[in-house]
């Protein structure tokens, strides 16, 4: 067996343990602010609805609801004020002030319509719930923009799972040889991900004062 076909192995095996619950934690951690990128978790997810672990349409709804309820979370949490405490503790769960202010940016400049295109874009999409609360934009605009935004980008990650899945023995093929070298930039790649998020997480204290 190759360390791709371990890997693939290995994320359809806890899929398959945990099922469409593990899908909406994931989801909803992603859209409450916790850097769990939706771009490793619903294609993986789509490659085991290819496999006949879950089931394609089930995935994509769980997912739209995960994301939906974690930026409804993190709405209330910036129309409640909670935004200090999420920039002073952030930083334990990887919240990094400066995706925050990206995301307030974006929302200072194109209005309430932020939500709804930044939905497909990594990393503002994670946040810019926040602003939109703190803005006090009604809840009812601010959850429909979200619900059409977020089911293309859902049903597009899971998709690139499933044609991924369907065409594994080809792209094992391809790959043969380069296991390694694409596990160490993966490897490489999570690394400097996460060392940013803490790196500008302790910046933080230091900006607010």
């Amino acid at each position: 067996m190759s360390l791709l076909d371990l890997i693939a192995n290995t994320v359809v095996f806890v899929i398959k343990e945990f099922g469409y619950p593990a899908v909406f934690i994931a989801m909803f951690l992603e859209s409450a602010c916790i850097p769990i990128p939706s771009e490793v978790v619903m294609p993986f997810s789509g490659f085991a609805s290819s496999q006949g672990v879950l089931s394609f349409w089930p995935v994509v709804a769980i997912g739209v609801l995960g994301q939906t309820c974690g930026s409804t979370i993190t709405y209330f949490i910036g129309k409640s004020g909670g935004r200090r405490l999420l920039e002073k503790y952030g930083k334990y769960v990887l919240i990094a002030t400066k995706d925050i202010k990206k995301a307030d940016g974006w929302f200072d400049r194109y209005g309430e319509a932020t939500v709804l295109f930044t939905r497909m874009m990594p990393v503002v999409r994670t946040f810019i719930s926040l602003p939109a609360g703190i803005s006090r934009m009604g809840f009812s605009k601010f959850l429909a923009y979200s619900v059409i935004g977020i089911i293309p980008w859902t049903l597009m990650l899971t998709y690139v799972g499933v044609k991924m899945g369907q065409n594994w023995e080809r792209i094992r093929n391809v790959f043969h040889g380069f296991d390694y070298a694409i596990v160490a930039v993966f490897a490489v790649l999570v690394a400097v991900y996460v060392w940013n998020h803490i790196k500008h997480a302790q910046e933080a204290p230091q900006e607010q004062e």
